[in-house]
Protein backbone atom coordinates (compact mmCIF):
# COMPACT_ATOMS: atom_id res chain seq x y z
CA UNK A 1 0.00 0.00 0.00
CA UNK A 2 2.80 2.38 0.84
CA UNK A 3 4.62 1.51 -2.38
CA UNK A 4 1.54 2.27 -4.46
CA UNK A 5 1.11 5.62 -2.71
CA UNK A 6 4.73 6.46 -3.38
CA UNK A 7 4.32 5.54 -7.04
CA UNK A 8 1.21 7.68 -7.28
CA UNK A 9 3.04 10.61 -5.73
CA UNK A 10 5.86 10.32 -8.25
CA UNK A 11 3.30 10.20 -11.08
CA UNK A 12 1.63 13.38 -9.85
CA UNK A 13 4.97 15.12 -9.64
CA UNK A 14 5.95 13.93 -13.15
CA UNK A 15 2.85 15.30 -14.90
CA UNK A 16 3.44 18.97 -13.98
CA UNK A 17 7.08 18.60 -14.95
CA UNK A 18 6.03 17.35 -18.41
CA UNK A 19 3.70 20.35 -18.78
CA UNK A 20 6.45 22.80 -17.94
CA UNK A 21 8.85 21.18 -20.40
CA UNK A 22 6.18 21.18 -23.12
CA UNK A 23 5.46 24.87 -22.48
CA UNK A 24 9.15 25.77 -22.62
CA UNK A 25 9.56 23.75 -25.82
CA UNK A 26 6.58 25.46 -27.44
CA UNK A 27 7.88 28.88 -26.44
CA UNK A 28 11.29 28.08 -27.92
CA UNK A 29 9.73 26.79 -31.15
CA UNK A 30 7.66 29.97 -31.55
CA UNK A 31 10.55 32.37 -30.86
CA UNK A 32 10.85 33.27 -34.57
CA UNK A 33 8.95 36.48 -35.31
CA UNK A 34 7.84 37.32 -38.88
CA UNK A 35 6.20 40.53 -40.10
CA UNK A 36 4.77 41.50 -43.50
CA UNK A 37 2.61 44.31 -44.89
CA UNK A 38 -1.05 43.35 -44.73
CA UNK A 39 -1.96 45.32 -47.88
CA UNK A 40 0.20 46.46 -50.79
CA UNK A 41 -0.98 48.58 -53.74
CA UNK A 42 0.91 48.74 -57.03
CA UNK A 43 0.55 49.87 -60.62
CA UNK A 44 0.81 48.00 -63.90
CA UNK A 45 4.36 47.97 -65.26
CA UNK A 46 5.96 49.40 -62.09
CA UNK A 47 7.99 47.02 -59.93
CA UNK A 48 6.31 46.09 -56.64
CA UNK A 49 8.19 45.18 -53.45
CA UNK A 50 6.63 42.63 -51.10
CA UNK A 51 8.25 43.35 -47.75
CA UNK A 52 8.86 40.60 -45.18
CA UNK A 53 11.09 40.85 -42.09
CA UNK A 54 11.94 38.36 -39.36
CA UNK A 55 13.69 38.14 -35.99
CA UNK A 56 15.28 34.95 -34.74
CA UNK A 57 16.93 34.12 -31.43
CA UNK A 58 19.27 31.71 -33.24
CA UNK A 59 22.15 32.72 -35.46
CA UNK A 60 21.67 32.56 -39.22
CA UNK A 61 22.90 29.29 -40.72
CA UNK A 62 22.65 27.38 -44.00
CA UNK A 63 19.53 25.70 -42.61
CA UNK A 64 17.51 28.92 -42.86
CA UNK A 65 14.76 28.70 -45.48
CA UNK A 66 12.37 31.25 -46.95
CA UNK A 67 9.29 30.33 -48.97
CA UNK A 68 6.92 32.69 -50.75
CA UNK A 69 3.59 31.32 -51.99
CA UNK A 70 0.77 32.85 -54.03
CA UNK A 71 -2.98 32.26 -53.92
CA UNK A 72 -5.26 33.80 -56.59
CA UNK A 73 -8.41 35.68 -55.54
CA UNK A 74 -11.42 33.50 -54.67
CA UNK A 75 -9.31 30.35 -54.81
CA UNK A 76 -7.81 27.91 -52.32
CA UNK A 77 -5.04 26.82 -54.70
CA UNK A 78 -1.55 27.99 -53.75
CA UNK A 79 1.67 27.85 -55.72
CA UNK A 80 5.30 28.34 -54.73
CA UNK A 81 6.87 31.38 -56.41
CA UNK A 82 10.18 31.69 -54.53
CA UNK A 83 12.46 29.56 -52.35
CA UNK A 84 15.66 30.53 -50.57
CA UNK A 85 18.25 28.38 -48.83
CA UNK A 86 21.76 29.82 -49.17
CA UNK A 87 20.83 30.55 -52.79
CA UNK A 88 17.86 32.11 -54.58
CA UNK A 89 15.38 29.87 -56.36
CA UNK A 90 12.66 31.95 -58.10
CA UNK A 91 9.91 30.05 -59.84
CA UNK A 92 10.50 28.88 -63.39
CA UNK A 93 6.84 28.18 -64.16
CA UNK A 94 3.44 29.83 -63.88
CA UNK A 95 2.45 33.47 -64.28
CA UNK A 96 5.42 34.68 -62.18
CA UNK A 97 8.06 32.97 -64.29
CA UNK A 98 11.19 35.15 -64.62
CA UNK A 99 9.43 38.02 -62.81
CA UNK A 100 10.45 37.43 -59.17
CA UNK A 101 13.61 39.09 -57.84
CA UNK A 102 15.28 38.69 -54.45
CA UNK A 103 15.74 42.07 -52.69
CA UNK A 104 16.24 40.80 -49.14
CA UNK A 105 19.21 40.19 -46.85
CA UNK A 106 18.91 37.29 -44.41
CA UNK A 107 21.70 38.64 -42.19
CA UNK A 108 19.64 41.79 -41.66
CA UNK A 109 16.40 39.88 -41.12
CA UNK A 110 14.99 40.84 -44.53
CA UNK A 111 13.15 38.26 -46.66
CA UNK A 112 11.60 40.65 -49.20
CA UNK A 113 11.04 39.97 -52.89
CA UNK A 114 10.08 42.13 -55.88
CA UNK A 115 7.60 41.49 -58.71
CA UNK A 116 8.83 42.80 -62.04
CA UNK A 117 6.45 44.16 -64.67
CA UNK A 118 3.29 43.42 -62.64
CA UNK A 119 -0.16 43.11 -64.19
CA UNK A 120 -3.67 43.02 -62.76
CA UNK A 121 -3.54 39.21 -63.07
CA UNK A 122 -1.04 39.25 -60.17
CA UNK A 123 -3.71 40.31 -57.68
CA UNK A 124 -4.08 37.88 -54.81
CA UNK A 125 -2.63 36.76 -51.48
CA UNK A 126 1.08 36.24 -50.88
CA UNK A 127 2.53 34.39 -47.89
CA UNK A 128 6.01 34.64 -46.42
CA UNK A 129 7.31 31.65 -44.42
CA UNK A 130 10.70 31.67 -42.67
CA UNK A 131 12.36 28.84 -40.77
CA UNK A 132 15.67 29.07 -38.96
CA UNK A 133 16.10 25.79 -37.04
CA UNK A 134 15.67 25.39 -34.19
CA UNK A 135 13.46 28.50 -34.49
CA UNK A 136 10.21 28.03 -36.42
CA UNK A 137 7.00 30.00 -36.76
CA UNK A 138 3.54 28.63 -37.57
CA UNK A 139 1.62 31.91 -37.87
CA UNK A 140 2.68 32.80 -41.41
CA UNK A 141 1.82 36.44 -42.32
CA UNK A 142 -0.02 37.21 -45.57
CA UNK A 143 -0.05 40.20 -47.91
CA UNK A 144 -3.00 41.21 -50.09
CA UNK A 145 -1.74 42.69 -53.36
CA UNK A 146 -3.87 45.00 -55.52
CA UNK A 147 -2.50 46.02 -58.92
CA UNK A 148 -4.33 48.74 -60.89
CA UNK A 149 -3.75 51.01 -63.85
CA UNK A 150 -2.23 54.37 -63.03
CA UNK A 151 -5.15 56.68 -63.87
CA UNK A 152 -5.35 60.31 -64.97
CA UNK A 153 -6.02 61.40 -61.40
CA UNK A 154 -2.73 59.95 -60.22
CA UNK A 155 -0.83 61.64 -63.05
CA UNK A 156 -2.59 64.91 -62.29
CA UNK A 157 -1.66 64.68 -58.64
CA UNK A 158 1.98 64.08 -59.62
CA UNK A 159 1.90 67.14 -61.86
CA UNK A 160 0.36 69.17 -59.07
CA UNK A 161 3.05 68.07 -56.65
CA UNK A 162 5.74 69.00 -59.18
CA UNK A 163 4.14 72.42 -59.58
CA UNK A 164 4.15 72.99 -55.84
CA UNK A 165 7.80 71.97 -55.49
CA UNK A 166 9.20 73.78 -58.56
CA UNK A 167 6.97 76.36 -60.23
CA UNK A 168 5.50 78.08 -57.18
CA UNK A 169 8.89 78.95 -55.58
CA UNK A 170 10.09 80.22 -58.98
CA UNK A 171 6.99 82.39 -59.33
CA UNK A 172 7.55 83.84 -55.85
CA UNK A 173 11.14 84.77 -56.75
CA UNK A 174 9.98 86.48 -59.98
CA UNK A 175 7.30 88.46 -58.11
CA UNK A 176 9.83 89.62 -55.52
CA UNK A 177 12.22 90.76 -58.26
CA UNK A 178 9.43 92.67 -60.02
CA UNK A 179 8.43 94.36 -56.76
CA UNK A 180 12.03 95.37 -56.11
CA UNK A 181 12.44 96.76 -59.63
CA UNK A 182 9.16 98.67 -59.31
CA UNK A 183 10.27 100.28 -56.04
CA UNK A 184 13.61 101.25 -57.58
CA UNK A 185 11.92 102.80 -60.63
CA UNK A 186 9.50 104.71 -58.41
CA UNK A 187 12.42 106.09 -56.39
CA UNK A 188 14.24 107.29 -59.49
CA UNK A 189 11.08 108.92 -60.79
CA UNK A 190 10.54 110.68 -57.48
CA UNK A 191 14.10 112.04 -57.52
CA UNK A 192 13.66 113.38 -61.05
CA UNK A 193 10.51 115.26 -60.05
CA UNK A 194 11.85 116.75 -56.81
CA UNK A 195 15.24 117.71 -58.25
CA UNK A 196 18.38 115.66 -57.93
CA UNK A 197 20.95 116.94 -55.43
CA UNK A 198 24.51 116.14 -56.33
CA UNK A 199 26.81 114.53 -53.86
CA UNK A 200 29.88 116.29 -52.42
CA UNK A 201 32.19 114.36 -54.72
CA UNK A 202 30.25 115.36 -57.82
CA UNK A 203 30.18 119.04 -56.64
CA UNK A 204 33.95 119.08 -56.07
CA UNK A 205 34.55 117.62 -59.53
CA UNK A 206 32.40 120.30 -61.13
CA UNK A 207 34.25 123.06 -59.18
CA UNK A 208 37.63 121.79 -60.31
CA UNK A 209 36.51 121.77 -63.92
CA UNK A 210 35.20 125.37 -63.64
CA UNK A 211 38.48 126.56 -62.12
CA UNK A 212 40.49 124.91 -64.89
CA UNK A 213 38.31 126.52 -67.56
CA UNK A 214 38.68 129.99 -65.88
CA UNK A 215 42.46 129.61 -65.76
CA UNK A 216 42.58 128.70 -69.42
CA UNK A 217 40.36 131.67 -70.25
CA UNK A 218 42.58 134.12 -68.32
CA UNK A 219 45.68 132.65 -69.92
CA UNK A 220 44.19 133.11 -73.39
CA UNK A 221 43.27 136.78 -72.60
CA UNK A 222 46.83 137.57 -71.46
CA UNK A 223 48.32 135.96 -74.52
CA UNK A 224 46.01 138.08 -76.69
CA UNK A 225 47.03 141.29 -74.82
CA UNK A 226 50.73 140.48 -75.28
CA UNK A 227 50.27 139.98 -78.99
CA UNK A 228 48.42 143.28 -79.29
CA UNK A 229 51.14 145.18 -77.44
CA UNK A 230 53.87 143.69 -79.60
CA UNK A 231 51.93 144.61 -82.70
CA UNK A 232 51.56 148.23 -81.53
CA UNK A 233 55.29 148.53 -80.71
CA UNK A 234 56.29 147.53 -84.22
CA UNK A 235 54.44 150.50 -85.53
Amino acid sequence: MQQSRAAGGRGCAFVPLQGVLFFLGAYTALSLEIKADAHVRGYVGENIKLKCTFKSTSSITDKLTIDWTYRPPSSSRTESIFHYQSFQYPTTAGIFRDRISWVGNVYKGDASISINNPTMKDNGTFSCAVKNPPDVHHNIPTTELTVTERGFGTVLSSVGLLSVLVFIPSAVVVVLLLVRMGRKFAGLKKKSKSGYKKSSIEVSDDTDQEEESNCMRRLCVRCAECLDSDYEETY
